[in-house]
């Protein structure tokens, strides 16, 4: 007992050196995640899966090449917004990502204000139909009230009326792009679907088993854009996000 004792006596402070020094590498590499994460570089939690990005005319004009050489492996591009305006941007950022060989899909931003029938025709008239593109996405988290008209009555009724036309002319399910603010206002008795989740940070806390894409960041940075630009993870490696395209093709 009194060699144990003493034993311990004179490891001790060879412990505690340890813990101490361990407690500093693991400080300095969470600094480094937050600083990487704030700078928008990296977020830690999304880092062991296939990153992307969505775009619309707020990023200005894109070098697609030199953004596809970044880590990126594939992109959405906004097309369309409500019953009538129409994305920039779209038609350069279409053509210019498929030229840099980047997979990429289109999305449309869902109002409160017009029928989900016009608005899906409005997607339909400038979103091409070809092969290989990832599924239409469709953003669902406008909280604001309608500037014109009333608000539509029945949200869901009126996605799945938009998903449900835009799903027959190009052959593929959109997924839902929302936020955790709009899906339990409107969302939470949806089933069935597949998502895209917001969740700055951190891992998605809703709809665990229903998201296909994280949104994880919402001023990274990536080189051939100039300022800020979403960073999105993909719930998958390579072959799962080449058979996510290869769903959309069935026309």
């Amino acid at each position: 007992m009194t060699g144990e004792s003493a034993r311990t006596i004179i490891l001790r402070p060879a412990v505690l050196a340890l813990l101490a020094t361990g407690a500093l590498i693991a400080a300095a590499l969470l600094a480094a995640a937050l600083f990487a994460a704030a700078g928008g570089w990296w977020t830690p939690w999304a880092a062991r899966y296939i990153q992307g990005v969505d775009v619309s005319h707020h990023q200005g004009a894109i070098d697609w090449r030199t953004l596809a050489a970044d880590k990126v492996a594939f992109a959405y591009i906004k097309a369309t917004e409500g019953a009538d305006h129409v994305d920039t941007r779209f038609a350069y950022n279409w053509r210019e990502a498929d030229a840099a060989g980047l997979p990429r899909g289109a999305y449309h931003f869902f109002t409160l204000c017009q029928p989900g029938a016009r608005q899906a025709s409005n997607f339909i008239a400038i979103v091409p139909r070809v092969e290989g593109a990832l599924p239409p996405a469709v953003d669902l988290e406008h909280m604001g009230p309608c500037r014109e008209g009333p608000t539509m009555p029945n949200v869901i009724a009126e996605a799945r009326v938009f998903m449900d036309r835009v799903e027959a002319y190009y052959g593929a399910r959109p997924i839902i792009y929302t936020t955790r603010e709009f899906h339990d206002a409107h969302l939470a008795e949806l089933r069935g679907e597949r998502f895209w989740i917001r969740s700055i940070g951190t891992p998605p806390s809703f709809r665990e088993r229903d998201w296909i894409i994280w949104q994880h960041h919402n001023r990274g940075h990536r080189r051939g854009v100039e300022g800020p630009i979403d960073l999105n993870a993909f719930r998958g490696d390579a072959a799962a996000l080449a058979a996510f395209a290869a769903g959309a093709s069935s026309l």
